[in-house]
Formats: C-alpha cells, sequence, structure tokens
C-alpha cells in the first residue's frame, strides 16, 4: 500500500490543524492506521492509532484529548484532527499502516512520507 500525507502547515500556538494520508494500491480497510511523529533531534514516536473499522483507538499520552484519528474506508483517507497545539507537537507526522495491531504502534510495515507540522509559541 502506498500512502500519502498532507495537511501540514504553519500554526500558532492553541491553534488547529488536521492532516490527512490517502492511501493507494490496497483496500484501506486491510489495514490498521497509525500516524507517528519525529522532532529534530528525537526518535520518531508514536501518536496515535485506529483500527480498521474506525472503532478502536489509541492514543500517546502526550495527545491525549488534543488529537482524533478517524479513516474513511470509502475514501481510503485516515485523518489526524490536532487541536490545542504546543511547541512541542512541532515535528515531521508520518502516516503507517500495518495488518497487525501489535505492529502499528510500533514498527508498521508500510510508511508514507511526512508532512512538516510547526507550531509557533
Amino acid at each position: 500500500v502506498q500512502l500519502q500525507a498532507s495537511g501540514g502547515g504553519l500554526v500558532q500556538a492553541g491553534g488547529s490543524l488536521r492532516l490527512s494520508c490517502a492511501a493507494a494500491g490496497r483496500t484501506l480497510s486491510d489495514y490498521l492506521m497509525g500516524w507517528f511523529r519525529q522532532a529534530p533531534g528525537k526518535e520518531r514516536e508514536f501518536v496515535a492509532a485506529v483500527g480498521r473499522l474506525g472503532v478502536n483507538t489509541y492514543y500517546a499520552d502526550s495527545v491525549k484529548g488534543r488529537f482524533t484519528i478517524s479513516r474513511d474506508n470509502a475514501k481510503n483517507t485516515v485523518h489526524l484532527q490536532m487541536s490545542s497545539l504546543k511547541p512541542d507537537d512541532t515535528a515531521v507526522y508520518y502516516c503507517a499502516a500495518d495488518e497487525t495491531r501489535a505492529a502499528i504502534r510500533t514498527t508498521p510495515r508500510f510508511w508514507g512520507q511526512g508532512t512538516q507540522v510547526t507550531v509557533s509559541s
């Protein structure tokens, strides 16, 4: 499956952004989907994941209550709605896909290219 992330940009602290990830090549419902991020000088970290049907969601503690992951299998897209953004949320955000729950939060098999999110103070 090929993944294409979009929607990044520059936003002030407290603002919102919505990231999107479009999938091609396979049916999106075959996969659990996730978002990761990597800030400068830091390791890539898990942000959020969603199950195949969009019912089960998982979040890193650092974004819980501020970010919402969702999916539209009919449109082969996944979204990450980010609110109450903080400067610490500044990072390159990557969407990812995997067939297993164990891997989607750690080492997903498929990755999209990143999209830059910059939060100014």
